[in-house]
């Protein structure tokens, strides 16, 4: 059973930062490609960045880039999502999620797992 867990949201002044962590268990996620991906209130959930488990590449969404950094730490089997110069629209609940092959995608319908999220809110 796959299990992802977040944690590391919180309130934030704009211009702050923060680190989200996602603890991934129940598989070896050798062949997974793990996501970020966030929802504010009255919006669809959005991609915001993803990264392959095994090799390391990285997507970001065009929103995002260059503030935000995806990285992972094989031995803790753990996701990070480093958020700098946060903007009050980046205000939503971020999710942690899996997608049972590395292939490329933007999409938010290609996830296999997902996390209970965690609530970023950045004040202006």
């Amino acid at each position: 059973q796959v299990q992802l867990v977040e944690s590391g949201g919180g309130l934030v002044q704009a211009g702050g930062s923060l680190r989200l962590s996602c603890a991934a268990s129940g598989r070896s996620f050798s062949s997974y490609r793990m996501g970020w991906l966030r929802q504010a209130p009255g919006k669809e959930r959005e991609f915001v960045a993803a990264i392959r488990w095994s090799g390391g590449s990285t997507d970001y969404a065009d929103s995002v880039k260059g503030r935000f950094t995806i990285s992972k730490d094989n031995a803790e089997n753990t996701v990070y999502l480093q958020m700098n110069s946060l903007k009050p629209e980046d205000t939503a609940v971020y999710y942690c999620a899996a997608k049972t092959d590395y292939s490329r995608s933007y999409s938010r319908l290609v996830y296999d797992y997902w996390g209970q999220g965690t609530q970023v809110t950045v004040s202006s």
